[in-house]
């Protein structure tokens, strides 16, 4: 049947897709367990690099020190949430420009694999998909034969996918093989009509011009895997016999064609408050990489850069006690490229043993870019987000509700969330507990100005006692942490149950949005702050309470370089460069300490550093925040 499949999407590739000098010939060989492109017998090593985990200027070296690495092919995901972010709006410039990202891996020597999910997982918010999903359908069933997920879904693809037709290697592009959906074996659903749906969704746009593939994880084939359909694998090293045992399981569904590794891990990822960030031997990695390859295996090195997750892309994990993980900003998953993107030990061991069976290309290896250690900068508080000039400046909607809204109820994708009500005067009762249900993720209570404490999904804590008169405003500032991004499609964020003091249900609650993903208010503030307060007070004789901005404007003497933001003596929050949002941070907990921060975010004089500060209260001195010229973890 495999091969009658073989010679069916042949014929639909010979005569669907326009002849060129520069066309290619790429298809799979099921009698000889084989790609095969032009006639030939052919093998890929990739490795993966999202270029949405990069800025574009980084893109070019990257890709370079990947096709010097020996790799003849890259592998990406498509972030649907990042060209789709509101509805019927779509981004394709910049870190989003995937043409320009196709264009640049393709004039690099290297083939490119698709992965356009429209599930990405990746440790990204909600798996890549768009969170207005949920306000628009508050009950949908993502990745199911829902009829308004399969709508989106095409609307989505046929913006994407006749963007990149041209890529498709029977264009005589780059791109050889094109994923269908994404690990659908470890999820619930279970849902085949879907899964075919949507590789003929997908075929309709790659006519044959490319390999549609999946992947799973061992022995999960039987809900992911798609009919006519190459199935892949993805695990990490092992030894010779559990590796063989995989494909074996693999060739009782798949009994002929090209064994694929799409996701060989020579680390892992992290979330915040593990002990240690994951790391991975390279010995195993390299003794299980070499048995692949020497036996005809196909494998994608997943990942051979892992980058960053800028601004709120950070995905969770359903892990843990309280069933919930957030992922790290850094995602230097202890891959051959560092986050920066300087080569590492690995780089080299990997390197040496792709050129045993691939050719040597003729591009040096890559050498560590410069970095430096920029003076300390000492922080101006400009106010609490609590008060109400800033919130003003900064909240996109305000919102009353007998009951709270949830982010997505507001169709708010990412930030703070401040909820407040006032506390009923006739509640006697002390000590008096707040309860909350389903914070997710994380609550900064105040009793009006006054910082009472942190409500907390991932440490499973939603009460806290409420020792001061009743009365006043209650203001619980609920922070979204990152949508889970494996297992549960539909991670809700905000408060999603009631609140309590005591017994008693509170009510009348005013929502004001902090999306905090637009700079500009931000800037205008402190603008008008510095316009309007001449004599500026220094760090050391101002004190910060929790849930408040800082910024500091400096300049750069000499040349521009990579550096790392270290935020010791901080407590949790966010930073924005010159209006970028690097990331979150939260030193007090880890494993992640420093914030990489590109020379391509800088400039010589003029540069706007700003920090919301979540948690942390200061006492009569701000510390300052310091730079490094090396990454901190643990």
């Amino acid at each position: 049947m495999a091969n009658v499949v073989c010679t069916l999407f042949a014929l639909v590739f010979l005569f669907a897709a326009p002849r060129s000098v520069d066309m290619r010939l790429f298809s799979i060989d099921y009698d000889n367990d084989t790609f095969v492109m032009d006639g030939k017998p052919f093998q890929y090593v990739a490795g993966s690099f999202h270029y949405f985990r990069a800025l574009p200027e980084s893109w070019p070296s990257i890709l370079r020190s990947m096709r010097a690495a020996g790799l003849n092919a890259i592998t990406t995901y498509v972030e649907w949430s990042l060209h789709n972010p509101k509805e019927d709006v779509y981004n394709w410039q910049g870190m989003a420009d995937i043409e320009h990202f196709l264009e640049l891996a393709d004039s690099a020597g290297l083939y490119v694999i698709l992965r356009p999910g429209p599930y990405i997982c990746a440790e990204r918010d909600m798996g890549g998909f768009p969170s207005w999903l949920l306000h628009k359908y508050p009950d949908i069933l993502l990745r199911t034969n829902d009829l308004r997920y399969l709508r989106e879904v095409r609307t989505w693809y046929a913006q994407l996918l006749s963007r990149v037709q041209r890529f498709l290697v029977g264009q005589g592009g780059p791109i050889i093989m094109v994923q269908v959906e994404n690990e659908y074996g470890s999820f619930y659903a279970c849902d085949h009509k879907y899964l075919n749906w949507l590789r003929d969704e997908t075929e309709r746009y790659v006519m044959g011009n490319a390999v549609l593939f999946t992947n799973n994880g061992p022995g999960l084939e039987g809900c992911g895997a798609i009919e006519h359909v190459l199935s892949s694998l993805d695990f990490g090293p092992g030894t010779e016999d559990e590796i063989n045992g995989f494909w074996s399981t693999l060739r009782k569904t798949q009994p002929k064609g090209p064994l694929v590794n799409a996701e060989y891990y020579p680390g892992w990822l992290t979330h915040w408050q593990e002990p240690h960030m994951a790391r991975t031997d390279t010995k195993p990695v390299v003794d299980s990489l070499d048995f692949m390859l020497r036996n005809k295996v196909n494998v994608n090195i997943y990942m051979f850069f892992g980058g960053t997750n800028y601004g709120f892309t950070a995905g969770a994990n359903n892990m843990g006690a309280g069933g919930y993980a957030a992922d790290l900003t850094s995602y230097d998953y202890d891959a051959p490229l560092d986050e920066s993107g300087d080569p590492t030990p690995k780089y080299f061991a990997l390197r040496d043993t792709i050129l045993k069976y691939f050719p040597k290309p003729d591009l040096p290896v890559p050498q560590p870019t410069n970095k430096v250690q920029l003076p300390p900068l000492n922080m101006t508080r400009l106010g609490s987000l609590l008060d109400p000039s800033l919130l003003e400046r900064l909240a996109a909607q305000t919102v009353t509700s007998r009951l709270p809204l949830s982010f997505e109820a507001l169709n708010q994708v990412s930030g703070l969330v401040l909820y407040e009500t006032l506390l009923p005067d006739d509640i006697r009762t002390d000590p008096r507990k707040l309860i909350v249900e389903g914070v997710h993720d994380r609550g900064y209570v105040f009793v009006g100005d006054q910082f009472v404490g942190v409500l907390s999904r991932e440490n499973q804590i939603n009460t806290l006692p409420l020792a001061l008169d009743a009365g006043q405003t209650l203001r619980i500032a609920v922070e979204n942490q990152g949508r889970i991004n494996f297992g549960i499609a539909n991670d809700g964020k905000g408060i999603l149950g009631s609140v309590f003091v005591n017994t008693r249900q509170l009510y009348n609650w005013t929502m004001y949005g902090l999306p905090l993903s637009d700079f500009k208010p931000i800037v205008h503030a402190i603008r008008h702050h510095r316009k309007h307060h001449h004599r500026v007070r220094r760090a050391s004789q101002t004190a910060g309470t929790p849930m408040s901005l800082y910024y500091a404007i400096f300049d750069i003497e000499g040349e521009l370089a990579d550096t790392y933001l270290d935020p010791t003596g901080w407590g949790k929050g966010i930073v924005f460069v010159n209006g970028f949002l690097l990331g979150r941070y939260w030193p007090t907990v880890g494993p992640q300490v420093t914030l990489y921060l590109s020379k391509h975010l800088l400039t010589q004089k003029n540069n706007y550093l700003a920090v919301i500060e979540y948690q942390k209260e200061f006492g009569d001195s701000i510390p300052p925040l310091k730079f490094s010229a090396t990454p901190s973890f643990n």
